[in-house]
């Protein structure tokens, strides 16, 4: 496997990691959200905007990691029939025709979109929602990223039959 490789997926793997350290305060708060507004009698938006952006989080950044292990969803009512270099072939022609170019028209058609909503400090449109908007749109940004390496990744381990 050649290094960049390596390091696209040494990177996405600490990502995914770190990413999947976020679920238990999402539970958590998610749990505090529900006993403040069922006991308590009180809600918060801003702890629901919180789950909200720890959800997004978790499935905009964990993307790369998923296909990095080979978890992602995928129609395998021919795919598992295949032989291992039929499947090989598949991958790569998937990766190169749809994945890449997804991933770029993503970035491409996103990148006003995220960058004027950070230069004007965008914040939640509900009142006592939180004051960094522009924090969720980043994640988009982040999602083309990832997985875009790590679909470079794949196509390196593909291409040298290392995956």
């Amino acid at each position: 496997m050649n290094i960049v490789s390596k390091k696209i997926d040494f990177f996405n793997e600490k990502i995914g990691i770190l990413t999947s350290y976020l679920c238990i305060p999402m539970i958590l708060i998610t749990f505090l959200v529900a006993f403040m507004r069922y006991v308590l009698d009180f809600g918060s938006i801003a702890i629901q905007e919180i789950i909200i952006y720890l959800h997004a989080l978790i499935f905009t950044v964990g993307a790369a990691y998923t296909l990095k292990h080979n978890m992602h969803v995928r129609i395998d009512i021919f795919y598992n029939k295949f032989s291992v270099q039929n499947k090989k072939i598949i991958d790569f022609y998937g990766t190169i025709f749809f994945l890449i170019p997804t991933c770029l028209l993503i970035f491409i058609t996103s990148y006003n979109y995220v960058l004027s909503s950070i230069l004007l400090l965008e914040s939640s449109k509900e009142s006592g929602g939180l004051p960094i908007l522009y924090v969720l749109k980043i994640y988009i940004l982040l999602l083309s990223l990832t997985l875009f390496l790590q679909a470079i990744s794949e196509l390196f381990k593909n291409y040298s039959g290392e995956s």
